[in-house]
């Protein structure tokens, strides 16, 4: 990047390793630096949380309230309804409406955490696009609206490519997403002023759509800025691990696997990940990122204490780095690992496991795969086999792969390899 930003705004984004891609350098460096600048991010309510591969793109909109804008999240209440084609290889699963309102509930929590919707000044604004979408007419939108979209165009979009070079169904509804985002940009600028659309780099076409759309309709000029699609050193997607999705709300993911998640940083990442996900200031990221041997590792701690202090707070974080220790350095139970009470666990008379003792049985397996340690049975048994499934820190014998319910009375720490943990017990 050889452009040298005006405004405060900019000068974050292409320091910190934010930007990809931009309209109009210039053109928005410039209204940047006038004044309040209004800009959004729109999210489809998919799922009741959203997750770290969405972090990237709140941390934009923080910092853009940071340096004296206007963060507006809007929710996708009516184009959740059609859902986002893009770079996906099949239709996404229509929600009813109770669901996607469920999902925006939950969703809602994570942005006040990031954004200050009660200030004075520039305040964050929370909107849902089924304002303007669930009541249009659909006569006068393919007139007023639909005459302005080329197909030729649309068809050559990389998102819409990349499906039909696969020669993978792309239905009409789909299809019709393109023209809702694009709306909603024309809506949020009539009704808010709003200059710009920022998202990941897998949406620049809809962006693009959107300011085509607005500039055809409205003779406004507007701009789209895009992040780049992270991907970890080792080639996994940003916000997956072992475990699935790395959820921001902490009743789908605990707030000591969040902070464990950042902890096991590889160290290629952590200076980037500094600049991406902390406020530290750029010199400390990038002295942080360049250490060296067991050093890197107080900076991974950095890391996790910093990310979760946004997301949970500091007292979860504090407590989570306590209860690493305690469970690393100490070999303890650790007080704040997740906790499951278990019920539904099918239990074995000792003379069907052919077990020494006396009791009733549980298969290992199935207490793993209940803990989240293993996505399923299969997976379980492979832990066993390679002696990662632990209980209480001592390994699960693949001969004997059964624990005794009376065992399992009160909460025992299980382990799948050095670095996931749960406590667990029968309900």
């Amino acid at each position: 990047m050889t452009y040298h930003p005006k405004s405060d705004f900019m000068r974050v984004m292409i320091e910190r390793g934010y930007l990809a891609d931009c309209t109009d350098y210039q053109g928005l460096d410039e209204a940047l630096s006038k004044g309040v600048v209004t800009a959004y991010i729109g999210y489809d309510a998919t799922a009741k949380s959203l997750h770290v591969g969405h972090l990237l793109n709140i941390m934009m909109l923080r910092w853009l309230q940071k340096t004296g804008h206007q963060p507006i999240t809007l929710m996708g209440g009516g184009t959740t309804k059609v859902g986002d084609p893009s770079f996906r290889s099949d239709e996404r699963p229509l929600l009813g409406p109770e669901q996607i309102d469920a999902n925006i509930r939950g969703m809602q929590q994570v942005f006040a955490k990031y954004l200050d919707y009660d200030r004075a000044e520039a305040p964050a604004l929370m909107l849902n696009n089924a304002e303007w979408l669930d009541g249009l007419n659909y006569l006068e939108f393919l007139r007023y609206i639909g005459r302005h979209f080329s197909v030729n165009r649309m068809l050559s979009f990389e998102s819409v490519k990349s499906r039909l070079d696969r020669e993978q169904s792309l239905s009409f509804l789909e299809f019709n997403y393109m023209i809702l985002q694009a709306y909603d940009f024309l809506e949020l600028n009539r009704r808010y002023g709003c200059l710009l659309q920022m998202g990941g780099s897998d949406q620049w076409g809809n962006i693009i759509n959107g300011i085509d759309l607005t500039r055809r309709v409205l003779d406004h000029e507007i701009y789209g800025l895009t992040s780049p699609l992270l991907t970890t050193s080792d080639g996994r997607k940003m916000g997956k691990s072992q475990g699935g999705a790395m959820w921001l709300n902490a009743d789908m993911l605990s707030p000591y696997d969040f902070w464990q998640f950042w902890r096991n940083t590889t160290d290629a990442d952590v200076g980037r990940f500094l600049k991406l996900y902390t406020e530290l200031p750029l010199e400390e990221c990038e002295r942080l990122g360049a250490l060296g041997g067991s050093e890197i590792n107080a900076a991974k701690i950095i890391l996790a204490n910093e990310v979760t202090t946004l997301c949970h707070g500091a007292d979860a974080a504090a407590a989570a780095e306590a209860t690493a220790r305690e469970v690393f350095e100490k070999g303890g139970i650790g007080d704040d690992l997740p906790r499951f009470d278990l019920s539904d666990i099918p239990l074995l008379p000792a003379d069907v496991v052919e077990a020494q003792e006396p009791g009733m049985y549980c298969a290992a397996a199935n207490i793993f795969v209940g803990a989240k340690l293993a996505k399923s049975g299969k997976d379980a048994k492979r832990l066993i086999s390679e002696n990662g499934a632990l209980v209480n820190d001592v390994p699960v014998k693949a001969a004997f792969p059964f624990i005794k319910a009376d065992d399992l009375t009160d909460y025992v720490k299980l382990s799948a390899g050095k670095k996931r943990h749960a406590l667990v017990k029968l309900a």
